[in-house]
Formats: C-alpha cells, sequence, structure tokens
C-alpha cells in the first residue's frame, strides 16, 4: 500500500490524473473503472484536454462500477450520467469505448470484465461512512461480485438525492461491484479530500477489516496506491 500526501486538492487531482494517464499509455488494450461523485471532478477537467481527440488512446476502455437505475423512466442511470457529463462527453471518449453496467447486465458484469481481460486499474473514491463503489456499510459481503442490493427505507433517503428529489425514481435496487469483484483488479488508486475525510481515511487503512467500515478490505489488496490531500491525511501515522 502506497501513500501519497499532496499540499491541496489541485495537486491531488494533478497527480491522479496522471497516475491514470501513466496505465493508459500503454501499447494495448487497458482497462479502466472509473468513478463519479465531486472528489474527481477537478481530475477530469484536468483530463480533457489531455485525452480528447487522441488516436493513441483508443486502446482505453471505460467500465462503471455501479449503477442507480431511475426508476420507471428508461434512462441512463445516475452514475453513467454523471460519467457522461463530467469525462465522457467533453473528452469526447467513442461509445465502443465505454462498457456499462447497469441493472439489465450486472448478472453477466463479471464474466464480461473476465472475457474482456480484468480491470487493470480501477479509481476509487471513499465515502464518509467508508464506503466505496455501492458497498455501504453491511449491506454487501465480501464475498461478493457484483450484484444487486436491495433499497432498504433508510437507503431510500439517501437515493432520493441521487435522483434528485423524484421518489417515483427511486428504484427497489441498485447494483455494485461488490468486494470479491473489486479486489480482482490488478490496481487500485483510491482518493480522498478534505478534514471531513481524515478520520474514516484513518479507520479505512490503519483500523481493522470490518463490513461496518468497508473500504477497509483494500488494506488487503496487493497493489492500492491511496492519494490524499493534507486535510484528509492529518490523522495518519506519520508515512
Amino acid at each position: 500500500m502506497k501513500f501519497i500526501i499532496t499540499d491541496s486538492y489541485e495537486e491531488m487531482s494533478t497527480v491522479a490524473g496522471q497516475h491514470l494517464l501513466g496505465y493508459m499509455y500503454q501499447d494495448r488494450r487497458v482497462n479502466m473503472s472509473i468513478t463519479a461523485g465531486n472528489t474527481p471532478l477537478r481530475m477530469y477537467e484536468q483530463l480533457v484536454p489531455q485525452v480528447k481527440g487522441k488516436s493513441y488512446f483508443d486502446n482505453v476502455h471505460y467500465y462503471n462500477f455501479d449503477e442507480i437505475p431511475l426508476k420507471g423512466t428508461g434512462e441512463p442511470g445516475v452514475t453513467i450520467s454523471n460519467l457522461a457529463k463530467s469525462f465522457f462527453t467533453p473528452a469526447g471518449i467513442p461509445a465502443e469505448q465505454i462498457h456499462v453496467l447497469d441493472e439489465t447486465n450486472y448478472e453477466t458484469h463479471d464474466a464480461r470484465l473476465k472475457a474482456d481481460g480484468g480491470l487493470d486499474v480501477m479509481l476509487l473514491g471513499i465515502g464518509a461512512d467508508g464506503h466505496f463503489c455501492g458497498n455501504l456499510p453491511d449491506t454487501t459481503d465480501v464475498h461478493d461480485e457484483t450484484v444487486a442490493v436491495p433499497t432498504t427505507p433508510e437507503m431510500k433517503e439517501i437515493l432520493l438525492g441521487e435522483v434528485g428529489g423524484d421518489a417515483s425514481k427511486v428504484p427497489d435496487f441498485y447494483v455494485t461491484m461488490g468486494p470479491k469483484a473489486v479486489m480482482q483488479a490488478k490496481n487500485i488508486i483510491m482518493f480522498a479530500n478534505g478534514e471531513h475525510k481524515a478520520e474514516i481515511v484513518k479507520k479505512a487503512f490503519f483500523g481493522e477489516v470490518t463490513n461496518a467500515v468497508p473500504s477497509s478490505i483494500l488494506q488487503l489488496h496487493p497493489s492500492i496506491t491511496v492519494i490524499l490531500d493534507k486535510e484528509a491525511a492529518s490523522l495518519l501515522p506519520n508515512l
């Protein structure tokens, strides 16, 4: 496990983007699973001009690792829509390089990844509750590959914000790559910024491995790089 502590969110974004580019500059197919959310927004802004229109990145294929369907709409889910808005569309990524995970194909997702050669790298964020992908505390098991997670009453409150506040769009379940599926990625990059992430980063990487802190299992991955700004790293032991 390698830690990189940066001085600012801007620097953290740059370093994370450089790591992704390091995988992309290869003369072979590269399979990447990347995150949506707020943390990567500046990184994607930096990557867009470096990727857009560059034919030498035609080897890079993208996968989303979770999805929240919009119930009863037939529209693309929350995750893929956010990735399109923040990166795929402004970077001009061709549709044939984007491999969507959704509620219709999650049962074959792991087999598809295996057939495609597996994930070379996953870029993950960490939630304030320690979740990664759609693996919230005590919702998935360490042996789960890609699964559907039922929407509990408590979860409906969380998902309501994700679907724009329209209760009719809250799905009965969402899909996610489970811990076992994520641990099969060849390399993992996790990044976080801000003082509000400091406590959970400490628990995840220096506490016990437990389902109560889902991302703690990532301590066991053989090739993980954790990129933090100094605020998110403020409670870690001297590295």
